[in-house]
């Protein structure tokens, strides 16, 4: 979405962030072209394993390359708790040719606080996951741009013995695409040295100070661009999502209070930011959730300096909805919200 902006800020880039469920492979295909045809920038999809929703969102979202034509397509995030750095290198390269380099591949570390339910179908981690993350990550990203991993023996077909080997295919642009989602200020700042984007979420880790959201994600926020202007990266690339559904009517309102995540524990309908345990077991601070008309919507969005700081805005749609209402929201945050946001002005 491209609109005049003042001149003291950048119209940000728009996109939407939605759990496709496997039983609703062709909703989620609906909900990505009606975001298309609405103009959003970007369409992002969660990543679950185990649970009835995309464990393998690279399949799904190369098909739906293939179906559009504009907005771009993202992870938010792969877990590299899961991942071997060769074969996700040639999965996320060979994704980005499918979608004619139009991938926005969020990266992660993972998510339960018990690693030992996974053991069986993805192996037990020998050390701290941590370290296998950090691990993973640096292999990924030197895969990506480009490093000689072997020279080729006599077994190789229609190569040069001793011919330099690399992980194929290499795709053009797509290491300038990747961006990591980091809660804290010290993974944020390693985004930003490694030359990567920043996806910020609803939730940051409780850091015991009982300072609000905003200032623990503004936090991060500060050390990812200070770190990516010392690396020589300049200022990157802030994604924030926020979970803020714009309603037309009251019957509206009424159904979608419902429809806040699951995983949160605050009262449906409670607006304000609360404090709980976050999905990996840890204490975090959630986001306020602002479920109102069009204009309240907007003035929150813009009052938000996380929001204001970032280069993008995802709407997080809630988890579960129907696909009807998941559609409507797209429409009525695209009509009666984006132009606000595109602007300053409400």
């Amino acid at each position: 979405m491209t609109a005049p902006a003042p001149a003291t800020r950048t119209a940000p880039r728009i996109g939407v962030v939605a759990q496709v469920e496997y039983a609703g492979l062709d909703d989620g295909r609906a909900l990505f072209l009606t975001a298309e045809e609405l103009g959003y920038d970007v369409g992002y999809v969660r990543v679950r394993h185990l649970q009835n929703s995309l464990a393998s969102p690279l399949l799904f979202l190369a098909a739906l390359g293939r179906d559009t034509s504009r907005i771009q397509l993202g992870t938010a995030v792969i877990p590299l708790r899961f991942e071997n750095a060769g074969r996700l290198a040639e999965d996320l390269a060979t994704a980005d040719l499918l979608t004619g380099g139009r991938l926005r591949p969020g990266l992660g570390s993972g998510y339960s606080a018990h690693d030992a339910i996974y053991a069986r179908a993805f192996g037990a981690l020998p050390g701290d996951r941590a370290e296998h993350v950090d691990r993973v990550l640096h292999d990924l990203l030197s895969f990506l741009d480009g490093e000689i991993v072997a020279g080729a023996d006599r077994h190789i077909e229609e190569v040069d013995p001793g011919s330099p080997l690399r992980i194929q295919p290499q795709a053009p642009g797509l290491r300038e695409r990747l961006a990591y989602g980091a809660a804290s200020p010290v993974r944020a700042a390693m985004a930003g040295h490694a030359g990567l984007g920043l996806q910020l979420a609803t939730m940051a880790p409780d850091d015991g100070s009982g300072r609000s959201f905003e200032q623990l994600q503004l936090e991060a926020l500060e050390a990812y661009r200070e770190a990516s202007r010392a690396a020589g990266h300049g200022e990157g690339h802030v994604m924030v999502s926020r979970q803020m559904l714009p309603v037309r009517t009251e019957e509206e309102l009424e159904r979608y209070v419902t429809l806040i995540p699951r995983e949160r524990t605050a009262e449906p309908g409670l607006g304000d930011e609360h404090r709980a345990p976050e999905i990996a077991g840890h204490d975090a601070v959630y986001s306020r959730v602002v479920i109102d008309d069009p204009g309240t919507v907007a003035q929150a969005l813009l009052a938000d300096a996380v929001v204001q700081a970032a280069d993008e805005i995802a709407l997080v749609l809630p988890f579960g909805a129907p696909a009807a209402d998941q559609r409507e929201m797209l429409g009525t945050f695209a009509d009666l919200v984006v132009p606000h946001l595109l602007t300053g002005i409400v």
